[in-house]
């Protein structure tokens, strides 16, 4: 059978309990910081900032990929209006707004 007794001196085992000590009272003050009140709102809070940066950024790329359609639907690859496109449209929406102010006209 193998010998299990420890070989250590008194000192060296005082020594490993400071260790020890040192490092269980780092652990719970890491806990105590950890469940501390304000450290749960501020990561409440710092998930809540990124989640909004995050769903801001996407709503930005959309929009910026929808205008980047319609400006592509208008202007040519210089950057000039394309009137074959711009004129039809326009028609449509002057139509559209003298009929509303028509019908307006017409409900009072």
């Amino acid at each position: 059978m193998a010998d299990t007794a420890d070989t250590r001196t008194p000192a060296q085992i005082e020594a490993d309990i400071k260790r020890r000590r040192e490092v269980l009272a780092e652990t719970l003050d890491e806990i105590g910081v950890r469940v501390h009140p304000k450290t749960i709102v501020g990561d409440a809070k710092a998930k809540a900032v990124a989640h909004v940066d995050h769903t801001m950024g996407r709503a930005y790329v959309q929009v910026n990929r929808v205008v980047s359609d319609v400006r592509a639907q208008f202007a040519d690859e210089h950057g000039r209006l394309r009137m074959d496109r711009v004129v039809p449209v326009a028609l449509v929406v002057v139509g559209v707004g003298g009929l509303i102010a028509l019908s307006r006209r017409r409900g009072r």
